[in-house]
Formats: structure tokens, sequence, C-alpha cells
């Protein structure tokens, strides 16, 4: 798989998805792709987001919170197992900066530093995916 989205701005999505109390998310996830990139990189398929948020209701949204934060570690292993350098997301970042954050930035904070990760760890996929095309082709 080639990704296309390697420069998404984690900033401003984890702002916009806090001011539209995840909404944001629901539809950017699967229309935008994220969801089956996620996957990708992950090696694994992790549960659909719409399902995390709507667990998230009866539990004041803790859970989608977990949930991302799981999926933010994952990625931090991911990013060391492909030898990109950090700084990483991690669960312990995402968490604490969605709870413990500054009250309107913590999440687009925590945001920001996940799609930092999983932007560089997309490029560097891309990267050996074109390696190794190129050396495919030149056995030929």
């Amino acid at each position: 798989m080639r990704f296309r989205h390697t420069h998404r701005p984690g900033f401003w999505i984890g702002f916009v998805d806090f001011f539209t109390a995840g909404i944001f998310l629901l539809f950017y996830m699967p229309l935008g792709g994220l969801q089956d990139e996620i996957d990708e990189v992950l090696g694994h398929p992790t549960m659909k987001y719409w399902k995390a948020y709507l667990i998230g209701i009866p539990t004041l949204f803790i859970y989608p919170l977990v949930w991302t934060a799981r999926i933010a570690e994952e990625l931090k292993a991911r990013a060391i197992a492909l030898g990109v350098e950090g700084p990483y997301t991690s669960w312990r970042h995402m968490f604490g900066w969605n709870t413990l954050g500054l009250p309107l930035m913590g999440p687009a904070v925590a945001t920001l530093r996940f799609f930092d990760t999983l932007n560089r760890v997309e490029a560097e996929l891309n990267r050996r995916a074109s390696e190794q095309s190129t050396e495919e082709m030149t056995h030929v």
C-alpha cells in the first residue's frame, strides 16, 4: 500500500475534533482513509472508531481515549522497529495531554505528536516500498 497522506496536520485535526466532540473523526476516519492506513501501518485490523465512539458515550468518552492511546503505543513500537527517529507518540503522551493538558490545547497537542509519528512512519514505509520496487525493476 502506498500512503498518500504523509503530511496530515495533527494539531488542527485534534483542535477541530475537540470542538466537534469527536464527530469530526467519525467522518474523517473512514472517509479520509485514516482507519485503513492505521490498520495497514500496524499490520492488523483495529476496532472501527465509530464503535469506540459509541462505547464512549456511556463511559464519558474515556473508552475512545484509551482506544486511541493503545493505538498510539502500537504506533510508537512500529516507528522504533522501522528506525524512525523520535519524538514519538505514546500511550502516556496521548492520555496525559488529553486529560491533564491545557483545557483546550491538550487534545490538539496529543494529536500533533500522534500524526507526526504516523506521518513519519508512513513516509518511511513509502520509501522502503519505493526502494523495493526499484530493486525489483533492476533485477528484471
